[in-house]
Order: structure tokens, then sequence, then C-alpha cells
């Protein structure tokens, strides 16, 4: 099989991660600096972007507030049409936007609106492409502060993968950017995760991925669940729709959204290595799997195997190094899972993964959006 820039994009994020750690470790004083001006007690903090971009702000939310106060995650979507009720004019603001190509009708305009609604902003932009309208409106601006990923992230494909992970990735190490030198173990067993579900369980994977399968299900608890709903956006736009997709918290799945699942189904479980957490989730695999046999489950954890009673799984895609080693930084190489079975669905489906979409309905950067005054 030809490979694609599909391909390479998901293969490359480890060594993109590398890549923006030493990036930002070089440029840790002047961050730190504008961190620290603006990121006050009272600051309002807005996590931002469309999409899969938005996704981030949702992985990353459950983890942030441990390090930010008031911090929210907010997509750009919303924003455009109720700025008025999700920005408070008086309070600091700080908007913190995610985009690939920075140039996304919704991207600028949210920040436009920002900058007329709330009487003291500042920015952070969180982008890949240098020539962006966000890139390119940073420059002389003191209250932008501009993290620009490595060039080779602004993923050529339709779907977001290295531009996805590594924006996830910066904001967390910007969130502790004054002892992120203490933390380069942590990312460098990160980084090894990712390896191992490539060298491990991408032919696995890959086998799953081509047999005859109408749904797919993801499901998180905490930052999971927004990786879930990365996850389940990629298997989706890369079948341009053949598999329509859900993503849901272990527990909330239970409410109705479970009646998705049938033999045409493939269930992703991404489960923590935490006891008072898993046992929830082990609860749930184990009802899946005897109500709905035959269905097609995947496993994926981090740490040690979870005992699951008798439950036999497709696939359980183990990482070396559990959360205890990698701390918040563990989240991101789960979306290679989701990342992987896309693009081998795509493949399965007679598609091109880097332009998977043939209605047209769906492009690289949206299309069709007008933002009015």
């Amino acid at each position: 099989m030809a490979t694609s820039f599909t391909f390479n994009e998901i293969h490359q994020q480890p060594a993109m991660w590398r890549k923006e750690l030493e990036t930002l470790l070089k440029a840790k004083a002047e961050i730190s600096a504008f961190m620290h001006k603006y990121l006050t007690p009272d600051t309002d903090i807005v996590l931002t972007g469309a999409g899969t971009s938005a996704f981030i702000g949702d992985a990353l939310l459950p983890v942030m507030r441990g390090m930010w106060r008031n911090v929210r995650s907010v997509p750009t979507t919303d924003i455009i049409t109720h700025a008025d009720y999700l920005l408070d004019k008086e309070r600091p603001l700080l908007l913190v936007s995610f985009a690939r190509s920075g140039n996304s009708p919704e991207s600028v305009g949210a920040v436009n609106l920002a900058n007329k609604h709330c009487k003291n902003v500042a920015h952070v932009y969180i982008t890949c492409n240098k020539n962006g309208n966000l890139a390119l409106q940073a420059a002389g601006q003191d209250n932008i502060l501009l993290l620009l990923l490595p060039e080779e992230t602004d993923d050529k494909s339709l779907a977001m993968t290295s531009s996805f992970s590594t924006m996830l990735l910066t904001c967390l190490m910007l969130g502790h950017i004054d002892t992120l030198d203490k933390d380069i173990d942590k990312i460098e067993k990160t980084a090894k995760n990712a390896e191992a579900v490539i060298a491990e369980y991408e032919d696995k994977l890959k086998a799953i991925a081509e047999r005859p399968f109408e749904r797919g299900v993801f499901l998180g608890s905490g930052a999971l669940k927004g990786i879930a709903e990365e996850c389940h956006l990629k298997l989706q736009e890369l079948t341009d729709g053949a598999v329509v997709c859900k993503f849901d918290s272990f527990l909330g799945f239970r409410h109705g959204p479970k009646a998705v699942v049938n033999s045409k189904s493939i269930v992703v479980y991404l489960m923590v290595d935490d006891e008072k957490v898993q046992r929830y989730e082990r609860d749930l695999v184990r009802q899946v799997d005897s109500n709905n046999k035959p269905v097609a489950q995947i496993i994926v954890i981090a740490g040690n195997k979870p005992a699951l009673d008798g439950v036999k799984a497709d696939l359980m895609v183990c990482m070396p190094y559990s959360p205890a080693e990698t701390d918040f930084y563990g989240i991101v190489p789960y979306v290679l899972v989701g990342q992987l079975l896309g693009y081998y669905a795509s493949c399965a489906h007679n598609l091109n993964p880097d332009a998977p979409s043939v209605s047209g309905n769906i492009h690289r950067v949206v299309e069709g959006v007008t933002i009015y005054e």
C-alpha cells in the first residue's frame, strides 16, 4: 500500500512531540513572562477552536483545572453566535486558540469578537501554520503569545492528526511552563507509549479496521472522554460517513446511547489506570460484552491490564508506561488508536485517506461560513 500524507502524519507524532518540547524549553523564559503577566486569579481562560481543534479543549479541561483557575472549553463556533453570554466583558480574558491553519472563518471571527466584546483581552495562539491569519496577526502584538508548532504538523491531509496531538501536548506543557524541564522524562515516556502503539498494535488495528462494520463507539472517562470525542470524528470523517460514530463517558453511555451498539459495531474503551474510576469502566465493558455478542471490542490502557472476568476483547492495546510515569501527558497517545482505525478503514472503503470526502461535504479548511457583523 502506498503511503499517504495521513499515514506519514500519524507516524511522525512522537518525533513532533519531542521537537515541540525542545522549542518550548528554548523559549521558556519568554513564555513564562507572558503567562505571569496575563494569568491572574481573576482571568477567565477560554480554550477554543472549531471541530477537532475544539476537542483539544474538551480533552484538556479536566486536567487544566488543576493548573489554571477559571478555565473553560468553548468552541469558536459557539462564540461566533453567542459571544454576548459566553464572554464576560468585564473580566480579563485569556483566549487560547487552537488552529491547524489559522485561516478558518470562526478562528479569526472569535478572536475579533473577543477583542470587540471584552475590555481586557490577551491571546495565546497555538497553531501549525506560520502563514495563517492568526500567526500573521500576532506580529508586534504585546498581548498575543504565538506558539508556532513544527512545520510538519500543518497536516496536508483533510483529517487532523499530528496537528491535534501536538497542539494538545503543547498546551499541557504550557500549563507547566515554569517547571517544564522537570517533565522531560514524562514527555519522553509519553512519546514511547505512542511508538509502542504503532510498533506493537498497528497491524492488529488494521485487521480490525478491515472488517465489515457500520458503527464505531469510543468511550473515555475524564480527559479521555475528550480523546474519545476526537477518535470518533477521525473514524467517521476518514470513512466519509460510511461508519457512523459516537463518543461518550462510560457512565453516560448507559443512559440511552448504548442503544447504538449492535453486531456491526466496534466499541473502543479508553480506560484509565485508576481503580476508583476503572471499576465503573469494567462494569460497562462486562455489560456490553454480555448483551451484544458478537460485537468487536478494543480495550486501550496505559499500565496494568484490567481484570475483566472472562471478557474476551478482540484487541487489548497496552501502553508500557502508566499514568504514574507520564502524569497528565499520558492522555495524548490514546488518540493514535482512533487515527489508525480511521486510516485503515478509509483504505478498506477504497477511499483516499488524504481526501476521503467523495461528496465534498467537508474540506481541510471549512468553507461556506460567513461571519456577520
